[in-house]
């Protein structure tokens, strides 16, 4: 990941509030042997206002309906748990959902994915399979009983823009954010994807926007924190760059290439290294999870970009009467300034290594 989004608090964060009473107070305290009622939601009026409009309202929405026999169904199948199994939900309700320490590989935080559900719970797993997937719907969110305890999307969109104004995706850098002056915005990437992982489909410390190549056409449900071959068979695990960290160092690429005919350079003429070595891990899960290195190279050897870059540093350094270390030395600062407009941080590391090969 380039560079870190400000993390922008948002009123639909109260979804997620919903979700930690349903489980800790409702589903978890199952096992006392209360009927599921309405009463059970007291302590939270908004939530119980939403669960009797879904319940027991002759006008309520499929949607609405839904979501209250899945809230129903899952509490009966807690119902049947034992108290040590109830405190294994709760720690991996608490890890699932501390995608911070997810993401630094913390061993304190418990994680699991569906596949790790145990068999004795199956029911149960696809209960929960059921309901976290399609929490995030907009057939569910977009209902007016809960959208107006919780607001839209689209307005946590607009205003997370406006604090994160870089206008161009982090996970590539190459890719232009919809924005502002934009009817249409991006999607939403589940970082730790929710057809994996229960818990945490509404928490929007696991909901970060993405361009459309990165998300849909390269990472897709990849597995951040788990290698996609995994050959211990899912114990693995690995760090994976934060998407709201703070204090965020820049990404340091350079470019090396085999020979010194930039027309007949081909991808595996070319070597991208990834900096700082103490990132090694985050590095080489998102080169993996993003398919980095071949998007980039590809750019490099596209006609109107790398080979561009070329053709005009060729025809630019010669009319300021400067050498190309001159040519070089002014983009590596304008780089520094203003990494993603014009894609600098790609082009200067790109043109130094030309540099290096005799091209320039």
């Amino acid at each position: 990941m380039l560079f870190a989004y400000t993390y922008v608090p948002s009123k639909m964060e109260k979804m997620q509030d919903f979700i930690d009473f349903i489980f800790y107070e409702v589903w978890c305290k199952a096992p006392i042997g209360l009927d599921f009622h309405p009463d059970l939601f007291n302590a939270k009026s908004d939530l119980l206002e939403i669960m009797s409009g879904f319940g027991f309202s002759a006008k309520a929405p499929e949607g609405g309906k839904a979501f209250y026999k899945d809230v129903k169904a899952i509490y009966e199948l807690f119902a049947t748990l034992s108290p040590q199994e109830i405190d294994q939900f709760q720690r991996w309700y608490r890890g699932n959902n501390d995608v911070e320490k997810v993401c630094a590989n913390d061993p304190t935080a418990q994680i699991v994915r569906y596949a790790d559900i145990p068999v004795a719970h199956e029911d149960l797993r696809d209960q929960l399979a059921s309901f976290f997937k399609g929490l995030y719907s907009q057939s569910l969110l977009g209902l007016a009983l809960l959208k107006a305890k919780i607001g839209d999307i689209d307005d946590h969109y607009k205003s997370f823009m406006r604090t994160n104004k870089a206008g161009k995706c982090p996970f590539c850098g190459i890719s232009d954010m919809l924005g502002g002056y934009h009817s249409k915005r991006e999607a939403y990437d589940h970082y730790l994807p929710k057809a994996l992982y229960p818990f945490n489909s509404i928490n929007f410390k696991n909901l970060v926007p993405a361009c459309h190549h990165c998300n849909s056409s390269y990472k897709t449900s990849k597995d951040p924190a788990h290698p996609q071959k995994d050959p211990t068979g899912g114990a693995n695990r690995r760090k994976v760059f934060y998407p709201y960290r703070a204090n965020a160092q820049m990404i340091e690429i350079s470019v090396s290439l085999a020979h010194s005919d930039f027309d007949a350079l081909a991808p595996e003429d070319i070597d991208i290294q990834f900096g700082p070595a103490e990132n090694a891990e985050e590095l080489a899960t998102w080169r993996d999870v993003y398919s980095v290195e071949e998007r980039y190279k590809a750019k490099l050897l596209s006609e109107s970009d790398g080979k561009y870059w070329i053709v005009q540093a060729l025809d630019e350094w010669p009319k300021t009467g400067s050498d190309p270390s001159d040519y070089l030395a002014d983009l590596a600062q304008k780089s520094a300034k203003s990494p993603f407009a014009e894609c600098n941080f790609l082009k200067s590391a790109y043109l130094h290594g030309c540099h290096k090969a005799g091209i320039l």
